[in-house]
């Protein structure tokens, strides 16, 4: 170690990102209280990080004033921020939403009048605002919460229901012209799923498959479109939803005739809990396939009482564990929420890192700050290496950026103080991890 930078979030301190520098000695005889770095043992390549443009987050961002949404741009996707590379674009409406939308009008069964009048208004000035600011060519996904009513076998949006078969590859011409369209405005959507939580049932926008409907969905019609069209480099996921079944999803999806082609890997959710192990399973099996986080927030109608700390840790946690699993890109669900947690049409409300304030502009929550810790020093590039600690008292996870920097961020979510000794080959720093707080190291 030459050098080593001590980045601290700690609440109850007030402070946020603060860097020191701690003194560096040989520590061949210490033993105990170690959490140490193995940068020579890497793991998957970093993507990035981002969250969704979804259209409640592109009104909310036109409420602000021009200064404030400047600065918002710059705290998300600005050096001095959150350093974000990439973003999550929906296929026609979500929950978080005014109402319902698609890009058709009803019955047209050519896509003779598809358009993206809708998302011209504000989600894609918001995009191009994002994209002037980052200092690398963003990464944008696109995902469907459900295909027109009119493909549908129960003829709604909402309430579930599924894509007709005799639609299957109308609904993925669908999908090609969206991503065409987009990169007329400018916009490469690098990356594709096949359905936001094909497995729920919801009062707002979804639609189910089986992990069969989706392989042979991917086989016979959006594997052979996205090839079609000279869109083959588009990535694509499937499953898009929670960690509990994501390996027996994926497994039995890539199991359909001719589906294994045309998939890059699985996209994955938190909402029913950590499931690492599910992760693992899938990169075990798998090693070819890519894993990412598409999505995860707050919800207020499980966690409606949780405090900030709460709240902040549970990105933490979620990160940690993921990408120690073998997750490569984290994208957050809406980047800039109201007062309440919305607007959402159908009162799902939950928390952002970011939110509106009531008496206008806006205010970065805690969790914005430890998202920051992953982000602000992972560029796209990093790759994972392993990590040990001394104690299931603290999440731990390293990383080697493409200068050789090594990373390591520790979260303490614990009502007390955790003593350490940080190690890499012979050479420590003895240093505190303060209760309830997050650290990120960088070695270089």
């Amino acid at each position: 170690m030459k050098k080593l930078k001590r980045i601290e979030t700690n609440h109850k301190r007030e402070l946020y990102w603060a860097e020191t520098e701690l003194p560096v000695t040989e520590g061949e005889q210490q033993e105990l209280e170690i959490v140490q770095i193995l940068p020579e043992i890497e793991e998957q390549v970093m993507e990035g990080f981002g969250g969704a443009f979804t259209e409640s987050s592109a009104y909310n961002y036109n409420r602000l004033s021009r200064q404030d949404q400047q600065a918002f741009m710059e705290d998300y996707f600005g050096k001095q921020g959150l350093c974000y590379n990439a973003g999550r674009i929906t296929i026609n409406s979500c929950d978080f939403s005014l109402g319902n939308y698609v890009y058709v009008e009803d019955e047209d069964r050519k896509l003779d009048t598809f358009s993206l009048a809708h998302d011209e208004k504000e989600i894609i000035p918001m995009i191009r605002e994002a994209m002037d600011v980052c200092d690398e060519k963003m990464k944008f996904l696109a995902s469907p919460w459900s295909p027109p009513a009119y493909m549908k076998t129960n003829r709604e949006m909402v309430h579930g229901g599924k894509l007709k078969e005799e639609d299957y590859r109308l609904w993925a011409d669908y999908m090609v012209r969206f991503i065409r369209e987009y990169q007329k405005e400018g916009i490469s959507v690098s990356a594709i799923t096949v359905q936001n939580e094909p497995a729920a049932v919801q009062t707002w926008d979804s639609c189910i498959y089986t992990a069969e409907e989706e392989g042979r969905f991917v086989a016979q019609a959006l594997g052979p479109a996205l090839k079609e069209a000279g869109l083959s480099e588009v990535e694509l996921y499937v499953w898009d939803h929670n960690k509990e079944r994501l390996y027996q999803r994926y497994r039995d999806t890539v199991e359909v005739e001719g589906s294994r082609q045309y998939i890059t890997g699985a996209a994955l959710h938190w909402y029913t809990g950590d499931h690492f192990d599910a992760v693992s399973a899938v990169r075990k099996k798998y090693p070819d396939a890519k894993l990412i986080f598409t999505e995860g927030c707050v919800e207020y109608s499980r966690f409606s009482d949780s405090d900030e700390i709460r709240k902040a840790e549970m990105y933490a946690h979620d990160m940690i564990g993921n990408f120690r699993a073998g997750v490569s890109l984290f994208l957050d669900w809406n980047l800039l929420l109201d007062e309440k947690g919305g607007p959402n049409y159908v009162g799902n409300f939950c928390a952002s890192p970011v939110m509106l304030r009531d008496l206008g502009g806006y205010e970065k929550k805690l969790s914005y700050y430890y998202i920051g810790h992953f982000s602000r020093y992972l560029p796209a590039g990093s790759r994972r290496v392993v990590t040990t600690q001394y104690t299931d008292a603290l999440d731990t996870c390293g990383f080697v950026t493409p200068d050789g920097e090594r990373i390591m961020v520790i979260l303490n979510k614990t009502e007390e103080d955790q003593h350490i000794f940080l190690r890499e080959e012979q050479e420590m720093a003895e240093d505190t991890v303060a209760a309830h707080s997050m650290v990120t190291y960088v070695i270089s």
